[in-house]
């Protein structure tokens, strides 16, 4: 069997309407998990399940609707994947929001807590809903999508940059307290990618001729290539890897 098969297993991941989830969920299931597609929309998400069930078959992909600024959707998409499918054995954590942007000094309290608790609270919470039955079976990979932002300031995005930042953290306390029950937990740091999330930062042609001339590759990178990373760190390729942030960027942090 490949290092990288995912077959008999169940992958949930956040965020997967579109973009970078989208994608991740694509990939695990070509990999031969059977994946749970879910974000805030249920249209959007039986879209993306009946897709990949067009290609992979009856059965590789449910949708199950979940706003993770709830903690009750949350809870119940957790439930749900496991009284539908068996079990979670792949958790990624891949929706987050950024309704801010501009300099520290002039963000809203408001505007600063739903990052915090959209980008970080919410990971822990829906974490927390999942990891009981993976420690039980003493098997499981939860992986965190962070970004490149957690390791940089930023005159426009500082309060998003925090909260990918704190999204490190987790990862590692987290890999300290699951490491024992063999249940690993990872962060991916993307840089910028092609995605409706990061539109306003690529489709400004100034910005992303700053940002590909400062960056090795030349380019910005595509959802398909965070997939990758993805797929390492819930299979046993990536069997040793706990607490770790692998950052896909094209080369522009070094």
């Amino acid at each position: 069997m490949s290092l990288f098969s995912l077959a008999g297993k169940v992958a949930v991941i956040t965020g997967s309407s579109r973009g970078i989830g989208k994608a991740i969920a694509e990939r695990m299931a070509e990999q031969g998990a059977r994946v749970v597609i879910s974000s805030r929309k249920p249209e959007a998400c039986d879209e993306v399940a009946a897709a990949i069930n067009a290609v992979r078959g009856a059965g590789a992909a449910i949708a199950i609707p979940a706003n993770i600024s709830s903690k009750d959707d949350l809870r119940h998409l957790a439930a749900q994947a496991i009284q539908r499918l068996g079990k979670i054995d792949i958790l990624v954590c891949n929706a987050a929001s950024n309704p801010y942007y501009g300099p520290l000094a002039g963000i809203e309290d408001d505007q600063f807590r739903k990052i915090l608790e959209n980008n970080v609270i919410a990971n822990h919470w829906l974490i927390g809903f999942v990891a009981p039955q993976m420690i039980e079976r003493k098997d499981g990979a939860i992986i965190i999508v962070s970004s490149i932002g957690g390791l940089r300031g930023s005159p426009v995005i500082g309060a998003y940059n925090i909260s990918k930042a704190a999204d490190f953290q987790l990862a590692r306390n987290l890999a300290v307290e699951y490491g024992p029950h063999n249940v690993r937990v990872n962060c991916i740091a993307p840089g910028l990618i092609r995605t409706d999330f990061a539109r306003a930062l690529w489709e400004d042609p100034e910005m992303l001729k700053r940002r590909t001339e400062t960056t090795p590759l030349r380019r910005i990178g595509e959802p398909d290539e965070i997939a990758g990373a993805a797929v390492y760190l819930a299979s046993q390729a990536g069997s040793f890897v706990t607490g770790q942030s692998i950052v896909v960027d094209g080369g522009v942090t070094i």
